[in-house]
């Protein structure tokens, strides 16, 4: 399951990527606009920025911005970051792989088995999905909802 940690990381994300490019934005501003605590998301976006994921200036003009084309970051390796590995049971983890103490044979499993499967279908979702993509998601719904005259 998701933690409130990615969540709102994702949900700080989408909105930096519909943010001007290059234009920092304000931490309080982000919180504000997202429901989301500002001592919590200070941390969650320090984590981004230490990845690579996000530029942080400080001072006047100051805030956060995408440290990379909201296009190219994969919505997977954001919740990787904030998350840790998307697999729901460690033996079925590509990137923190664990033996279960429990279980004799791990080929003949069917619990690692079905998890190596819904962490595969995860995988493709998330992985194949950019930040971009994500955003447009609720740009798409907004559109939907517009009248013409």
């Amino acid at each position: 399951m998701l933690t409130k940690k990615g969540k709102y990381g994702l949900k700080a994300m989408v909105h930096l990527a519909g943010a001007e490019p290059g234009r920092p934005m304000l931490i309080n501003e982000i919180a504000e606009q997202n429901g989301i605590p500002k001592k919590f998301l200070d941390t969650i976006l320090g984590e981004l920025r230490n990845a690579g994921l996000l530029h942080s200036k400080k001072g006047k003009g100051g805030g956060y911005s995408l440290g990379r084309p909201a296009s190219e970051i994969r919505v997977g390796h954001i919740i990787r970051i904030l998350d840790g590995p998307l697999a729901p049971i460690a033996c079925a983890s590509k990137t923190a792989y664990q033996r279960c103490d429990d279980c004799t044979d791990e080929k003949q499993c069917s619990v690692r088995m079905m998890m190596l499967e819904v962490r595969q279908a995860i995988s493709t979702v998330l992985d194949n999905r950019s930040l971009a993509e994500m955003r447009a998601l609720t740009d798409a719904d907004a559109l939907a909802f517009m009248y013409q005259i």
